[in-house]
C-alpha cells in the first residue's frame, strides 16, 4: 500500500495541507447544498463554510495516508466528521446551553437565522453526516458501517454528547484532574480520536498500527482541549474568533483553573510528547502529517 511504502523525503506541510483543505472545502460545499427548504439549507452552509481549522478532516486524511487507505472512503469521512463537529457548535452555542454570540468571527447560527432555524440546521447537518459515510457505491458496505458505528459513538452519549452534559452539569463545581480529563476525552477527544480512527478505517492497518493511532488520537484529543483552556486566558476575542474568557465568566473547570496556566501549557507538551511517541510505536513508515498536526494543535495561537 502507498502509505506504507519507505519514506526519506520531508513533508512539506502547508503544501500538504493546503491540498487536503482544498478538497474538503471543495466537498463541503458541493454536499451540503443550499437548497434546503425554508431557508434551512442557507443556515446549514453558514454553520459550516468560510470558517474553522477543519482540524478533524485533516486527521481523517493524515491518518489515510499513513495507512494507505481508500480516498474516497477518507474524503466522505473527513467532511462527515467536520458536519457533525458544525452541528456540536451550532446547538452548543445555542441560549440553552452555552448561549455564545460569536463563532468563527462572525455571529453564531442562531443570532443571525434564530433558534428554530439554527436548531433544524444542527439536526440537519447530524443526518447529512451519515448519509455521507453510506453512498450507493465507491465505498464497500463494510466500510460504511464501520464508519458509521465510530462516528456514531464518538457524537453520542459515550462521546461528546456525554461530554457536553457533563460540562453543563459541571459549572460552579470543583472538579478533580480525573474528572476533568473524563469530560474533555468525551466531549471533545472523542471526535478527535475517532477521526483518526476513521482515517485509518478506509485502510487495513494491522492491529499495532490500529492501537497506536488510537492512543495518538487520545493524546491529541485531549491536548487539543488543554491548548484551548490556555488559550481562553491568554488571547482575545478578536483572535480566537470566539468570546474569550467564556469559561471564567461562565465559572466552568478547565484545566487552567484547575492546574494553572504554566502548569496547563507544561501538560499541553507532555501531551504532544505521547502523540508523537505513539506515531513512533506504530509500524507504520509515513506519519509525518499525523506529526506535523499534533504540533499544530499545541502550538497554535488560536
Amino acid at each position: 500500500m502507498d502509505g506504507l511504502r519507505p519514506v526519506s523525503a520531508p513533508l512539506d506541510f502547508s503544501a500538504w495541507m493546503r491540498t487536503q483543505l482544498g478538497l474538503v472545502e471543495s466537498g463541503l460545499s458541493r454536499w451540503v447544498r443550499s437548497d434546503a427548504p425554508a431557508g434551512l439549507g442557507e443556515a446549514m452552509r453558514y454553520a459550516v463554510l468560510d470558517g474553522g481549522k477543519r482540524l478533524r478532516p485533516l486527521l481523517v486524511l493524515a491518518a489515510r495516508d499513513a495507512v494507505g487507505g481508500q480516498a474516497e472512503a477518507a474524503l466522505r469521512a473527513a467532511c462527515a466528521v467536520e458536519l457533525i463537529h458544525a452541528y456540536s457548535l451550532v446547538h452548543d452555542d445555542m441560549p440553552c446551553m452555552d448561549n455564545d454570540v460569536l463563532r468563527r468571527g462572525k455571529p453564531t447560527v442562531h443570532v443571525r437565522f434564530g433558534q428554530a432555524r439554527a436548531l433544524l440546521a444542527g439536526d440537519a447537518l447530524q443526518a447529512l453526516a451519515f448519509e455521507l459515510l453510506t453512498p450507493e457505491d465507491g465505498v464497500p458496505p463494510a466500510m460504511q458501517a464501520r464508519l458509521c458505528r465510530l462516528l456514531a459513538q464518538a457524537a453520542g452519549a459515550d462521546g461528546m454528547a456525554g461530554g457536553q452534559a457533563i460540562d453543563l452539569a459541571s459549572v460552579g463545581r470543583s472538579l478533580s484532574e480525573h474528572e476533568l480529563r473524563h469530560m474533555h476525552r468525551l466531549k471533545t477527544g472523542a471526535l478527535l480520536q475517532a477521526s483518526v480512527v476513521m482515517g485509518a478505517a478506509c485502510g487495513a492497518p494491522g492491529p499495532q498500527a490500529e492501537q497506536a493511532l488510537a492512543q495518538y488520537g487520545a493524546a491529541l484529543g485531549l491536548a487539543f482541549q488543554v491548548v484551548d483552556d490556555v488559550l481562553d486566558v491568554t488571547q482575545d476575542s478578536a483572535t480566537l474568533g470566539k468570546t474569550a474568557g467564556k469559561d471564567a465568566a461562565s465559572d466552568k473547570p478547565t484545566y487552567v483553573s484547575l492546574m494553572g496556566l504554566a502548569a496547563a501549557q507544561a501538560h499541553a507538551e507532555e501531551l504532544r510528547g505521547q502523540a508523537h511517541a505513539a506515531l513512533a510505536a506504530s509500524g507504520l513508515s509515513d506519519t509525518r502529517a499525523l506529526a506535523a498536526l499534533a504540533d499544530m494543535v499545541v502550538r497554535r495561537s488560536h
